[in-house]
């Protein structure tokens, strides 16, 4: 039996509630930001409230929240408040500890360039730096900034639209694209974990962009009412657009043995339409 706890975030300290966000919100993306102050000096710094929202025009959010104990702006805030330029690097596994260590919370003016052995190279249209060692970095510019409150722990969308994208040859596939392996992403999980999307973190679910399952609520009760196949399984029985024909069950073989167990060993191997066989016989 499922017990839940219901909590009211008016009623918890912030420090508290940014726990409880942080570790069921994820894994998050991580934008490592490179920006600069007025007077040109460098900063880098990374942030998981992050992601894309708008591919025309391609937009990009991300929020340096306030501090939690002082209520303070970061650095990168007040950089993209002043200047309107920022570039966002993506963090893949082998640059994932000089991430972690450009968070430190260097004084201002710091270079974190310099502290994480990272190298700036020059962007093409604005004026912060990119990592290089980054496989794909975003220049962006800043269209809007959006303070959502002043106290610590508050965020501040910086709503980016990306003017140019480099991409790291080396994590492409054949066709041109960015090869989801090659890649190697990290992402932020709650505390101090993180999380490595590599060929033991990922799986692949078909998309049902054309095509239109039959739906959970018309698979039969004897079946939805299962105590042997779960929800993901039923997930992938509903994604049929047909149930197969009268005479693909009666030829089907079936192998031996309980139906649901059976059917749960196909939709396994990813043979769905030879599982509802199994079912329906």
């Amino acid at each position: 039996m499922c017990v839940m706890k219901t909590i009211n975030p008016k009623e918890i300290e912030i420090p508290q509630l940014h726990r409880y966000l942080l570790g069921a919100i994820g894994p998050r993306p991580i934008a490592f930001a490179s920006t600069i102050d007025e007077n040109g000096n460098r900063n880098l710094s990374p942030f998981s409230f992050f992601n894309v929202f708008s591919a025309n025009p391609p937009i990009m959010v991300f929020s340096p929240a306030r501090s939690g104990r002082t209520g303070a702006t970061k650095n990168t805030f007040d950089n993209v408040k002043a200047t309107k330029e920022v570039v966002i690097n993506v963090v893949n596994y082998n640059i994932v500890q000089q991430m972690s260590l450009s968070s430190s919370p260097y004084a201002s003016g710091v270079d974190e360039f310099v502290k994480s052995g990272l190298t700036p190279i020059a962007s093409e249209t604005i004026k912060p730096f990119r990592v290089k060692e980054s496989p794909v970095q975003f220049e962006c510019k800043v269209n809007n900034i959006i303070e959502l409150g002043q106290g610590g722990g508050a965020g501040n969308l910086v709503i980016c639209e990306v003017l140019r994208i480099h991409i790291d040859e080396h994590v492409l596939d054949d066709t041109g694209m960015i090869d989801q392996h090659k890649i190697d992403l990290v992402s932020r999980m709650g505390g101090n974990w993180y999380c490595r999307a590599d060929q033991h973190s990922m799986f692949e679910i078909e998309k049902p962009i054309t095509t239109i399952g039959i739906g959970v609520d018309q698979i039969p009760d004897t079946v939805r009412n299962s105590t042997i196949l779960t929800g993901n399984d039923l997930g992938l029985l509903g994604s049929v657009e047909a149930l197969p024909s009268s005479e693909e069950i009666n030829q089907y073989v079936a192998p031996e043995g309980e139906k649901h167990a059976v059917a749960k060993s196909l939709i396994e191997k990813g043979e769905v339409m030879d599982a509802w066989k199994v079912l329906l016989k």
